[in-house]
């Protein structure tokens, strides 16, 4: 009993205070209308220390093999939490601005983020789908919660109808898999294909599998909800939609194609490579013909999505922990990236625009400054981190036998190039529109916060290798 509450402790306790929040909130919302707020952000704050001081290098298990707690769980799970911690302070401002900020948002925040921990420790197929609906269920509501928008009810509408066809082509893959194998559990699975080998029922399984996970991703071809639900929603909704749930994506396929499929990585890396290939080029083209920001960043997501594919398309534990370096680095440029369009924007003006970033570099120098570092992060430019997330990938395919996809990654990540510096260009070089001579000044946590990503951006570029180490230390336990 003790070891099963050491095990769950993170989980129990968000789900209780989520609970709680949800229930105290009908009764102090008029009162103490920042109080759901503050206690939410306690709340992760107490949840991920409870993750640090409990952190497990070895491999624990609970419901007969259902739920694990090891170092990629933890590591995940606070990558997870940071990002949330993040999304709802930068969020706040944005939400009170447009009578939108309601307790519900930081309630159904945490249930999302609760489904995000169930699927980094899912180790069968049911906990896993537990984890993956609990998540998916909350964004789908986030989403449709400005209800006076037609573009927020209709990226909802999109994401759900979608999201639900892709969790059917998932399910039916499992499905598969289960008649097959004869098992939920993912060690049973493995063990079973190592001796029996991948029959055609499994190859098959694997492609819908592939398919589920490729839209969870926002990996090409699957890709076409990404840009219209980042542009619908309202963008303090869409920079938690960014961020934490790709992390989420990078655990369903590292416990689903790592723990459970190994042994079918002949047949589902061929399938990455063409998944990659296509998100590289669709994301990278396509967003230089954007000219709304928030779908840039989509398109822009699209392409970053294909590297993280290159590092699970190498097949071994250094390629493995190139991509989670990548996915937690992206989260965090992401999320400074529409940090900085929610500190611009205010009542009936949404700074979604690229023209509407002309001359900040003089109207609000700071903001201008953040917006610089993490466009040339994610362009790959040194010294920032999305050079050096990129670097390791590279080199993991480099060394994994596929010279030539490098360098068409490489390609397409200078092509990637251009509507970066096209943003800093607008920033730094045109003339300020009419009505945009007066910046709007963000709150000082959001400011303080947009500068601790933007640092932390450039520092984990100077000093990649503690992090990086951690991943691979977690990835060989």
């Amino acid at each position: 009993m003790d070891m099963m509450l050491q095990i769950l402790a993170p989980e129990i306790a968000l789900l209780i205070a989520s609970m709680a929040l949800l229930i105290g909130d009908a009764f102090w919302a008029k009162r103490y209308p920042a109080l759901t707020f503050q206690l939410t952000l306690a709340t992760l704050v107490v949840v991920m220390v409870i993750i640090i001081a409990t952190f497990s290098w070895e491999s624990l298990q609970l419901f007969n093999g259902a739920f694990i707690r090891d170092g990629v769980a933890d590591v995940l799970k606070v990558a997870m939490i940071a990002m949330t911690l993040l999304a709802f302070i930068f969020a706040r401002d944005y939400l009170l601005k447009r009578d939108i900020e309601r307790g519900e948002y930081y309630v159904m925040g945490m249930i999302s983020l609760l489904g995000m921990m169930v699927l980094a420790s899912a180790y069968d197929m049911i906990s896993l789908f537990m984890g993956l609906e609990i998540m998916s269920l909350s964004l789908y509501a986030m989403i449709a919660m400005q209800k006076d928008s037609v573009f927020a009810i209709e990226s909802a509408m999109k994401y759900f109808v979608l999201g639900a066809m892709a969790t059917g082509l998932l399910l039916y893959g499992m499905s598969l898999v289960y008649g097959n194998v004869g098992s939920l559990q993912f060690a049973t699975i493995y063990q079973t294909l190592s001796a029996t080998g991948v029959s055609l029922v499994v190859g098959l399984g694997l492609v819908f599998i592939l398919v589920g996970l490729a839209f969870k991703f926002g990996a090409a071809p699957f890709h076409n909800w990404v840009p219209d639900v980042y542009h619908g929603s309202p963008t303090g909704i869409t920079l938690f939609l960014a961020a934490a749930p790709k992390i989420a994506a990078f655990a369903l396929m590292f416990r689903l194609l790592i723990e459970g499929l190994e042994v079918a990585v002949m047949q589902w890396q061929s399938i990455l490579i063409i998944l990659a290939v296509l998100s590289l080029v669709v994301g990278n083209v396509v967003a230089i013909a954007q000219t709304n920001l928030k779908r840039m960043l989509a398109y822009s997501t699209i392409a970053h999505m294909g590297f993280i594919l290159l590092g699970f398309m190498t097949g071994n534990i250094e390629g493995y922990a190139a991509a989670m370096f990548y996915v937690v680095t992206y989260a965090l440029m992401s999320i400074g990236g529409f940090g900085v369009i929610v500190a611009l924007s205010r009542r009936g003006f949404e700074a979604d625009n690229i023209r509407d970033l002309s001359g900040l570099g003089r109207r609000n120098p700071l903001l201008a400054l953040i917006m610089l570092v993490l466009l040339l992060s994610m362009a790959g430019i040194p010294p920032f981190v999305g050079f050096y997330a990129k670097l390791v990938v590279l080199t993991q395919v480099v060394e994994a036998g596929f010279t030539s996809l490098a360098v068409f990654a490489v390609l397409m990540s200078v092509i990637g190039a251009y509507y970066y510096l096209r943003v800093i260009k607008v920033m730094y070089f045109d003339e300020p529109l009419e009505n945009m001579v007066d910046a709007h000044f963000a709150t000082a946590s959001l400011r303080v916060g947009l500068v601790f990503v933007g640092t932390l951006v450039l520092l984990l570029g100077i000093m990649p290798g503690d992090l990086l180490s951690l991943f691979s230390m977690v990835m060989t336990y």
